[in-house]
């Protein structure tokens, strides 16, 4: 009996721990949950009243702002012309395009039909006016060759969606904040870039390079949109009121509008957007294969790529002959790539350009400038040749010179015998060539070899200081 009494008090204190580690992750879950809703909700810094008429403020076109859009644009315009990546920033802190795009994005969600129309007005006003002022830069101050600033805003890719909406997000919770945060706003300026674009565009159209044109206003198309959608998503999500009207049909009727405007607006945005995100997946699909099944292969060199996104296609050409075998598993290769699936291959080798055959031109050219260097040595010889030809006469020597000589030597010399004297040999250590005066002579017999050697010495002393020359051979 005493067993079951301790068997039930142990289940019961079990079970009361078990209730009072529920209870302690519940309260940590609690406070958990209170402490990011403090840290992340927003709702009681907005004030609603002052941001609305800060950005209707700042929607009007006219006087002064004219004039700052159009210094800013020239600016930009410097900036893309000598590829400044800091002037081009400047230029997008003095611009006032931000205006109409967040007023776009306030009257759709309040649903306000004149601000709605005022905003698209002037920011019609603002394409139009930065288009002719970025053509008439380009026009009159052409580029000398396209730049990494200008090919940067021809291509949207989705890291060009991602920086128009968390800017815009940033920008307009900003906005909302009491008290404007000036450093938030400049810096969304700076990231969602919208003056270079249009300056792009602007260049496009001076250089009649549509192709330049509609991708950076397919940019710009996408920073507008995205930084007006998530103006929208915003305020929704604060409850801005909305503008109410006396004509109750009137204002269904606005309603409805807004929403036509917003869904059409959204529609080629989000297009855009998969598009987008699409091209992009499969630029980088096409990256990692060139690089890990291509340019990783020692034995394959790539001459030339394109993609054709359009077509599903890849043309590769390639230096040397390419066997089915390695045709194969390169189109093996691409399956891998989930974006590059439906992709077909296109695979061009070049035969005349084997690595056999470059390895005969090779030699081919290393023996072409082997031959040139000794055709040049040679030239060199007989250039030299006639040099000392032309200079041997200064050292030329007749019959009564040598018997003058002669004479002289068997005075200085009476045990001299024999004394022959040629007038230039030429030789050569196959680097440089020279000419050397070779005496010959015999001595009296009875003279010992090591005596002979002496009178040599002296003869060849004497021989230099009567005939002026260094290059003198004495053989006996």
């Amino acid at each position: 009996m005493n067993e079951n009494l301790n068997t039930e008090l142990g289940s019961s204190k079990t079970d009361q721990s078990k209730a009072d580690v529920k209870k302690d992750a519940l309260g940590l879950w609690s406070s958990l949950k209170i402490f990011l809703i403090e840290l992340l909700d927003f709702r009681n810094d907005t004030d609603q009243d002052a941001t609305v008429v800060a950005i209707k403020a700042d929607i009007p076109f006219k006087g002064a702002t004219v004039w700052i859009l159009i210094c800013s644009i020239v600016v930009a315009s410097i900036g893309l012309n000598t590829n400044s990546t800091a002037v081009v920033i400047g230029a997008m802190l003095i611009s006032p395009l931000m205006g109409p795009i967040l007023g776009i994005g306030l009257s759709i969600a309040i649903n306000d039909i004149d601000t709605l129309r005022k905003s698209l007005i002037n920011l019609g006003t603002m394409l139009v006016l930065s288009l002719f002022t970025a053509f008439l830069f380009f026009f009159i101050f052409p580029l000398n060759q396209d730049n990494s600033e200008l090919l940067g805003r021809v291509k949207p890719d989705i890291r060009d969606v991602l920086i128009a909406f968390f800017g815009g997000l940033a920008l307009i919770i900003a906005r909302t904040k009491k008290g404007t945060i000036a450093s938030v706003v400049f810096g969304v300026a700076i990231a969602t870039a919208l003056m270079p674009p249009l300056c792009t565009a602007g260049y496009g159209l001076s250089q009649g390079n549509w192709s330049y044109f509609r991708g950076a206003m397919h940019l710009f198309a996408i920073n507008t949109i995205f930084i007006a959608f998530a103006t929208f998503l915003v305020l929704k999500f604060l409850r801005f009121p909305m503008v109410s009207y006396a004509n109750s049909k009137r204002r269904k009727n606005i309603s409805r509008l807004a929403t036509i405007i917003a869904v059409s607006a959204m529609l080629p945005a989000s297009w855009s957007f998969i598009n987008v995100l699409n091209e992009t997946r499969i630029e980088s699909d096409y990256k990692a294969y060139l690089k890990f099944e291509i340019e990783d292969n020692s034995s394959l060199w790539l001459r030339g790529e394109k993609i054709d996104p359009s077509n599903n296609s890849i043309t590769l050409n390639f230096n040397g002959e390419i066997t089915e075998a390695t045709k194969s598993d390169l189109v093996n290769e691409l399956n891998g790539y989930k974006y590059l699936r439906d992709f077909s291959l296109i695979i061009n080798g070049n035969k005349n350009r084997s690595s056999d055959k470059i390895l005969e031109l090779y030699d081919l050219a290393i023996n072409k400038v082997e031959e040139r260097e000794t055709a040049i040595s040679i030239l060199k010889l007989e250039i030299d040749s006639l040099k000392l030809d032309a200079g041997s006469n200064k050292t030329m020597m007749d019959l009564n010179s040598f018997s003058t000589l002669s004479k002289d030597a068997k005075i200085q010399f009476t045990e001299l015998r024999y004394f022959g004297y040629s007038n230039m040999l030429i030789s050569s250590d196959f680097r440089t060539i020279d000419t050397v005066t070779v005496v010959k002579t015999q001595w009296d017999s009875s003279l010992v070899d090591s005596l002979v050697e002496v009178r040599v010495d002296s003869l060849k002393i004497w021989l230099k200081s009567e005939l002026e020359i260094e290059n003198l051979e004495v053989d006996w």
